[in-house]
């Protein structure tokens, strides 16, 4: 499997940010980390070991960035309005430098698939949903859609644009970017087993607004034995990627 390494300057954020691709073809999909995540941790938690087949193919092509967290959604202490600029900095950092690196690389000129496990999938059908001109679906997987968990009753413009349930709420029916979401693939999966009560609550307001708004999207809620931690996501990603290959 070709794998490499990349340490690039984003003005942004002002500082290098770094990422790996998995693979030389295919697909690309876009791997968000767990809250606090790195760019190596899908690794290392034999994410890309159980996809490996797949990128080996060249069916797909995965790309792992780092979040900043800690600097914004994790930064429960912090001055809400400082984090939810850093929180923008660094959307600005995904589609304005990182993506454009990614269509580079890949070379086939598709759009771009994303995933995450918890956060991870926070940010992946975050991303998804407010950009649906540069990604073409989604695997969430244990995800929470919404900002309360991390903001409480804090709001602004910034934090509204990066909380699904809360900008899709707002979307009227006949917005340009509804049509565009009935053409995606959007897949949200969660267990109901430990740690994962928050999540089924948070996906199951997401099947409620996408039934509303007529949007298509695989709303996937697996057994009581099915945890919040990684030995599941490592069963539910290739079986929802074997789906969209």
């Amino acid at each position: 499997m070709r794998v490499e390494y990349f340490k690039e300057y984003s003005n942004c954020l002002n500082r290098d940010m770094e990422f790996k691709v998995y693979g030389h073809a295919g697909m690309p999909l876009l791997v968000f980390p767990a809250q606090d995540g790195r760019f190596y941790d899908f690794e290392n938690f034999g994410m890309i070991n159980v996809i490996a087949d797949k990128i080996e193919s060249g069916q797909v092509q995965v790309f792992c960035l780092d979040s900043i967290d800690g600097e914004c959604w994790s930064d429960e202490g912090g001055d809400n309005s400082h984090r939810t600029y850093m929180m923008e900095q660094w959307y600005y950092y995904v589609v304005d430098e990182l993506v454009p690196r990614i269509f580079d690389i890949n070379g086939t000129g598709r759009l771009i698939y994303t995933t995450g496990c918890s956060m991870g999938a926070t940010h992946a059908a975050n991303f998804m949903f407010r950009r649906p001109d540069l990604f073409q679906g989604c695997i969430c997987l244990s995800g929470y859609y919404d900002s309360d968990l991390f903001f409480g009753d804090y709001h602004d413009e910034i934090l509204y644009n990066n909380s699904p349930i809360q900008f899709i709420n707002g979307m009227s029916y006949d917005h340009p970017y509804v049509e565009m979401y009935r053409y995606r693939d959007i897949i949200l999966c969660c267990g109901q087993g430990a740690w994962e009560d928050e999540m089924i609550y948070s996906t199951s307001r997401m099947k409620e607004l996408l039934d509303y708004k007529d949007i298509p999207a695989w709303i996937d809620f697996w057994g009581n034995d099915v945890n919040h931690d990684w030995d599941w996501w490592q069963i539910q990603l290739p079986y929802f990627l074997n789906h969209i290959l």
